[in-house]
């Protein structure tokens, strides 16, 4: 039990009618803090040891300008009595600013001038008042309050002054006065007062079992009807929300989900089988992220590999290739992969070399690719890539605008435009725009094309089926849904964890 909590119950232990009327005045007079008494009381309150009332007092405070006022009149009264001194001839207002002050006239003159007691003709202002005529209500308003100490109630209605509302008001937006509220307590004896506090125990403990303390000891009351804590449970983050939504368009659409749970690629899937030359600026250390160890991969399809090599070197498939020396060490280097298509290449090899022959495929992912890029309010180094390609016979371009069209009508975007533009694996290529009304303007939101000969006829794919497929960010969508402006907001260490929480359900209205 604190000192505190001792000189409380002592207090009340004169007598069972013994209380504190006014915890402020009692603490002031037992030379405590107000706050740790209150704090002490609450304590107590909680065991019935005590039973306390909140209560309140008001009272107003005066600014330094008031107390200046009280000592020397208000700024209307100085600047009236000195155009009254100046008599009929009055005064100019720099003579008038000379003699008051400049900060008293800018106040004064104003007020003079609303209360009638002077008039301007001129360049001159003349007192309208006499002496004796004119009293300086401000000054005695203050003085009044500060009589009763700030208690509009405790001054004397039959006095000469008298403190109404329009009067408080005044002077409140003068800011001459301001309102203090201070909160006390009234405290008697509770229904469990003793004068000395006894410690509960909150456990029923096996110390106190074996002791037999248990029949002794007094407990703390435990409230069975009360309702527990809500349980915080998990909140997906926007991108998952997006995320999940984008699935269930894609599968409803018919597309099958590929396994993209490893991010560690190697060269040779990431760039080489989608006929990108290993002189590409891509494959430089400032665009991608190389893995130091393990550096290199362990294997791969070998009678594959050199398919692909010959590709390179020689070309095929009515290609001359890129005609340089394909090397091998290029090919095994690992790296954190900077794009999803080196699951598709993996995908279509093994569709193509399936038991019975390649059968007709529809393919999605939607997983964390990385590029080293400088990172600014759209750019991070890591983001994600949502993917999908169809390999089936004799597919033409205007298979892959229909499929495209169908996505992105099922996430409630119609306007859309196609931009003709190179990639190194597909040919033709497309840039996707769709119209963001809010911006007002055509937004780039994504690439397309179809899968080269050069890059399918290596994974002995037969010779008239072609594979169509587009991707784009899983950011933008999101940013644009949630409205967010700064990626740095959406993915990473600068997340609030508030805006996970309450973020809404992520719906896209399908246009048919």
């Amino acid at each position: 039990m604190s000192d505190i909590e001792s000189l409380i119950l002592n207090h009340l232990s004169t007598s069972p009618s013994a209380r504190i009327d006014d915890t402020l005045k009692w603490s002031a007079s037992s030379n405590l803090e107000h706050n740790a008494v209150i704090g002490a009381v609450k304590s107590l309150s909680v065991e019935a040891y005590v039973s306390a009332t909140e209560l309140k007092t008001e009272h107003y405070s005066m600014s330094s300008e008031a107390e200046d006022i009280i000592a020397n009149g208000s700024q209307e009264f100085a600047v009236v009595s000195a155009l009254i001194e100046s008599g009929a001839s009055g005064m100019s207002i720099p003579e008038l600013m000379g003699a008051v002050g400049k900060d008293v006239y800018k106040i004064g003159f104003g007020k003079c001038m609303k209360n009638k007691w002077a008039k301007k003709t001129g360049d001159t202002l003349i007192a309208l008042k006499v002496k004796g005529d004119v009293t300086d209500e401000t000054r005695d308003h203050l003085n009044a309050l500060k009589q009763a100490k700030g208690d509009v109630t405790a001054t004397d209605d039959a006095a000469d002054v008298v403190l109404d509302d329009a009067a408080i008001t005044a002077l409140k937006r003068r800011k001459l006065i301001t309102l203090v509220t201070q909160h006390y307590l009234a405290v008697s004896r509770g229904k469990d007062y003793a004068p000395k506090r006894q410690k509960r125990a909150a456990d029923l403990t096996k110390e106190m079992l074996d002791s037999g303390d248990w029949t002794t000891t007094p407990f703390k009351p435990y409230n069975f009807a009360t309702v527990g804590e809500k349980v915080g449970g998990g909140y997906l983050h926007p991108l998952l929300k997006v995320r999940a939504e984008f699935r269930k368009i894609l599968m409803q659409m018919g597309f099958q989900e590929m396994p993209t749970n490893k991010w560690v690629e190697s060269s040779f899937w990431n760039f080489d089988t989608l006929f990108q030359p290993q002189s590409h600026p891509a494959r430089d250390a400032h665009d991608t992220f190389f893995i130091k160890e393990p550096a290199s991969t362990v294997s791969v399809p070998e009678e594959y590999y050199e398919r692909v090599k010959a590709m390179h070197e020689v070309g095929g498939a009515g290609s001359i290739g890129y005609r340089y020396d394909f090397k091998r060490e290029e090919a095994f280097k690992n790296l954190l992969r900077t794009h999803t298509t080196a699951i598709s290449s993996q995908m279509l090899y093994r569709l193509a070399n399936q038991k019975g022959g390649f059968t007709p495929k529809k393919y999605f992912s939607i997983d964390r690719v990385f590029r080293n890029e400088t990172m600014d309010a759209t750019h991070l180094c890591e983001f994600h890539q949502v993917e999908g390609l169809v390999a089936d016979y004799d597919l033409s371009l205007g298979d892959l605008i229909g499929t495209i069209e169908t996505f992105f009508n099922k996430i409630g975007i119609t306007q859309l435009r196609f931009k003709p533009a190179f990639n190194p694996y597909t040919e033709p290529s497309m840039e996707i725009f769709g119209y963001h009304p809010d911006l007002k303007q055509w937004t780039e939101i994504g690439n397309s094309g179809m899968f080269r000969p050069e890059m399918l006829a290596p994974m002995g794919l037969p010779k008239n089926v072609r594979v169509i497929a587009w991707g784009l960010s899983l950011e933008r969508p999101t940013m644009i849904k949630y409205r967010i402006k700064n990626i740095r907001d959406l993915f990473g260490h600068k997340v609030e964890m508030a805006r996970t929480r309450t973020a809404p359900i992520c719906r896209f209205d399908a246009v048919a």
